[in-house]
């Protein structure tokens, strides 16, 4: 891990950030989440992070607002999707340095939280629980166990922050699998 280096995406890292995400899901379908999601008003560019090892873009994570609604109320709250790893370095810490950064960041920025989809066994370690407990609900793919639904408590999290998570049109691409 010494030669990685995690930094903000730059508009030259488009390329090579598309090639990692597609190889590592093995799907084109995430590099277009990432495209659309930069291009839409719930991007953060602060919140969008590679891993450069030996001069080239080897991971990249990206934290937007998706909004969750509560009843009539609604609120932005930050959503971690995709995190993604090229498949030759994938086990090597560098998906979790991308994970422990951008979640720094965002806790920085004030966010109360950061919401998820994906492996409880992979994202405990960095302190993410199910969501459920905490009143906040995420629709899930029905391949994905409930406890995919995750959040990670920030230092201004707040108790009352609760509803159903709701993606933006970004996400549309994605949602069937």
């Amino acid at each position: 891990m010494d030669d990685v280096t995690i930094r903000a995406e730059r508009t030259d890292d488009y390329d090579a950030i598309a090639e990692v995400v597609a190889a590592a899901f093995g799907s084109p379908a995430e590099a277009r989440l990432v495209e659309a999601i930069r291009a839409s008003s719930n991007f953060v560019p602060r919140w969008s992070l590679v891993a450069e090892l030996r001069g080239r873009v080897a991971g990249h994570v990206m934290v937007s607002f998706v909004a969750l609604r509560d009843g009539t109320a609604e609120r932005l709250i930050a959503s971690l999707s995709p995190l993604a790893v090229a498949p030759d370095v994938q086990g090597e810490g560098i998906g979790s340095a991308l994970v422990r950064a951008v979640s720094a960041r965002v806790d920085e920025d004030g966010e109360p939280l950061i919401v998820l989809e994906g492996s409880p066994v992979y994202y405990g370690r960095f302190g993410f629980e199910h969501s459920v407990p905490h009143g906040i609900h995420v629709r899930l793919p029905e391949w994905a166990p409930p406890e995919a639904a995750q959040i990670l408590r920030l230092r201004n999290y707040d108790s009352s922050i609760r509803g159903h998570v709701v993606y933006p049109p970004a996400f549309d691409d994605v949602s069937a699998h």
